[in-house]
This record gives C-alpha cells, sequence and structure tokens, in this order.
C-alpha cells in the first residue's frame, strides 16, 4: 500500500534536521541532513501504522470479516 504524508523538516539548533508528520501525531525523525530526517521520519510513520494496525486486529473474534480496501 501507498501513502502520502506531509514531512515537515527544520534545522535543529543543536545541529542537524528534524522532521514531524502533522497527519500523525507522535511521528518524528531527525538526522544529519534533511535526506536523513526524511528516511528516519518515514521508518516512525511505518512503526506507528504497523503498530496501529496490530492493536486493532487484537482480540476480534474468529468470525470477523477482513478485507482490504482501495482509497484514492
Amino acid at each position: 500500500m501507498k501513502a502520502e504524508f506531509t514531512a515537515i523538516i527544520e534545522a535543529a539548533p543543536e545541529g542537524g534536521y528534524w522532521a514531524m508528520c502533522p497527519e500523525l501525531p507522535g511521528a518524528n525523525g531527525q538526522g544529519e541532513t534533511p535526506e536523513e530526517a526524511k528516511v528516519s521520519l518515514r521508518e516512525a510513520i511505518y512503526l506507528i501504522l504497523e503498530d496501529h494496525g496490530e492493536d486493532v486486529l487484537r482480540g476480534l473474534p474468529d468470525d470477523v470479516i477482513r478485507e482490504t480496501v482501495s482509497v484514492g
């Protein structure tokens, strides 16, 4: 699945860069370059969404219908 998110990247006062995603609170990244900060942010977004998906599926009954839908 492909999804696009906004990356806000700023220079960090102590050096390097930090990145955040306004659509996903808690998704932050950092790096020595803007590209490294973006890669770090991408990893954070992936981990947050993966954890959220696993959390939602825990405890569902065995007979639940699970399908995939496409958006966009």
